[in-house]
């Protein structure tokens, strides 16, 4: 994440703010936000108020309901500098 955060500076772009969901049945996620924020937030340059990271199931349907696996989605949002 370091990486590409500089891979956009060195283009001139700065990310703005993060949306990340969390698809999983096991374990409970929410305790961990807090943490989790504070250590992306440095690695993207950004406020730990400028991530939003949220978690669901899939109601144990498919393969991330067998607990064989999960799912992450995240959008950023950059802005050129």
């Amino acid at each position: 994440m370091k990486d590409v955060t500089r891979m956009l500076s060195d283009q001139g772009w700065k990310i703005e703010n993060v949306d990340c969901t969390l698809c999983l049945e096991a374990p409970k996620i929410n305790p961990h936000i807090p943490e989790m924020k504070k250590v992306l937030a440095p690695l993207m340059n950004i406020e730990e108020a400028d991530i939003s990271i949220k978690a669901t199931t899939s109601e144990r349907l498919g393969y991330v309901g067998r607990e064989e696996g999960v799912n992450a989605y995240a959008v950023a949002l950059i802005k050129k500098e």
